[in-house]
């Protein structure tokens, strides 16, 4: 099933056409390579016939220090059309291009001259080394959808491994300068020794480029699964999906939390272009409010990775103290404290009625609960020559009455002059941005001194004069039919 979800990526990444443009010094085994990747993926899907003809125009591969390929072979010559499992349908072929010579192979030169090849980019023959970078050139440019390099450890063949170097560094400057997706392949008698994996690390690190270690002659669908999951991992990274712990999407931007995860957002954009670039380090944040950042999911068909970003509960809970104002550490003070909010909340509930009514029209009642509602004894009651039974039901009653307090300041400052300066003073602060509540007069805010009147004539109301509102409130309830007369004295 991974196998079929890997072609489907190509299949959407390359618009159903792998064609491959083989490259790299020559006696290193790109005939092997093409031919033993045509046997794995392309031939076992091809109908009898079709099979036949591709089987024909399969590369031949060298021994010794012959050159085997002295112009670009398309195999084969028409795109070969597969279809797979899942309605996947790619069209397949591969370019075998000439080889950059590599040192120790007389093959440049014939009595003294340079050899000349024939190509199809020209009607004339041109020189060896010529068509090799023409060859590479072209096939990349205009040919290919991706590329493969391949090389070699030295493992097989007379040639030494320092001969292939020269040829490598040619081919892989033509492939960067391409900009299409492209893998090294190292073909080595044994892929899984040091020496190969010295020579992938160096094209990992020198070259930035994604590189395997595969014996071609040996090579099976597993190595062809391994060499095209790489190359669907080279295709340009379209799009990034950041998610990020919802309750940062309510903080502001200036707030230092949600700066650190844009700017960590914006590195990681900023350094990476490919799938495979998506590493450890690179998804390693120096913010200290950012507790992890990972992937979530890689979409290769479209070239879309998910990314998490996880922030430090620190910050969750110490936003959380900001908001409410009530100092948070950890979740068993939140539990605690959405606790005693939700008895709050409810209690207040049930004044919320008689609070909006009293700011309204100066007077509120706050209905007494069931619970709060004493019943008592029930009695027989005789009303002329008929009986009943009366039930008496007691239950308090808070009765909200807004009454506007007016106070006054009236400093005496001397002369109407030093008057009219404290009046200019005071206006003065008006814009100020505290405004006139801390304008300072003989020692003290007007904020201070209209909090001293009105705490005054609040106090005003004493003990007694409470007793004797409470009971006329309770006449007025219980007694009164709507009528009421007031005299203060």
């Amino acid at each position: 099933m991974e196998e079929f979800n890997l072609y489907k990526d190509i299949q959407a990444r390359t618009g159903g056409e792998i064609y491959l443009g083989v490259v790299g010094p020559i006696r290193t085994g790109k005939s092997t390579f093409i031919r033993k990747f045509m046997e794995n993926m392309v031939l076992p899907n091809l109908k009898d016939n079709e099979k036949r003809v591709a089987l024909d125009e399969l590369p031949t591969s060298g021994k010794g220090r012959a050159v085997t390929t002295v112009e670009p072979k398309f195999v084969p010559k028409e795109a070969a059309q597969i279809s797979l499992p899942d309605n996947i349908n790619l069209k397949v072929r591969l370019i075998d291009c000439v080889g950059f010579l590599a040192e120790g192979v007389g093959e440049e030169y014939e009595q003294q001259k340079a050899r000349m090849v024939k190509t199809p980019w020209s009607k004339e023959e041109m020189p060896f080394a010529k068509a090799a970078q023409i060859g590479t050139e072209r096939v990349i440019r205009d040919h290919a959808t991706v590329g493969v390099l391949v090389t070699t450890d030295g493992s097989f063949g007379e040639l030494p491994r320092e001969s292939f170097q020269d040829g490598e560094e040619r081919a892989i400057g033509e492939l960067i300068r391409s900009g299409k997706p492209y893998v090294v392949v190292i073909n080595s008698r044994d892929p899984y020794g040091a020496k190969a994996h010295e020579l992938v690390k160096h094209f990992e690190e020198d070259f930035q480029a994604s590189a395997l270690a595969v014996n071609c002659d040996a090579m099976d669908q597993g190595d062809v699964f391994r060499i095209l999951k790489k190359l669907l991992y080279e295709f340009p990274l379209m799009k990034m999906e950041f998610y990020i712990p919802k309750w940062t999407e309510t903080i502001p931007e200036e707030h230092a939390v949600r700066k650190a995860l844009i700017q960590a957002a914006w590195k990681l954009i900023q350094s990476v272009s490919h799938i495979r670039d998506l590493t450890p380090e690179t998804l390693k944040s120096d913010k200290e409010e950012i507790k992890e950042i990972r992937v979530e999911d890689i979409l290769p068909s479209s070239g879309t990775v998910k990314i998490r970003m996880e922030v430090d509960d620190t910050y969750y809970y110490g936003m959380l103290s900001d908001l409410t104002g009530v100092p948070l550490s950890g979740e068993y003070q939140l539990i605690s404290m959405i606790q005693e909010l939700a008895k709050k909340k409810k209690s207040y509930e049930l004044v919320e009625e008689a609070m909006n009514s009293v700011r309204d029209t100066g007077y509120g009642v706050i209905t007494p609960l069931k619970e709060e509602i004493s019943l008592e004894e029930p009695t027989v009651i005789k009303q002329g020559s008929k009986f009943g039974v009366k039930i008496r039901a007691a239950s308090p009653s808070i009765h909200l009455i807004r009454a506007d307090i007016e106070t006054e300041i009236a400093p005496i400052v001397g002369s109407e002059q030093q008057a009219e300066d404290l009046i200019t003073y005071i206006r003065e602060n008006t814009d100020s941005k505290d405004g006139i509540w801390q304008t300072n007069i003989f020692g003290k805010s007007v904020e201070q001194l209209v909090e001293d009147g009105i705490r005054t004539k609040l106090n005003m109301i004493g003990e007694e004069s409470q007793k004797k509102l409470q009971d006329t409130m309770k006449r007025i309830v219980n007694e009164s039919k709507g009528s009421l007369i007031c005299i203060i004295i």
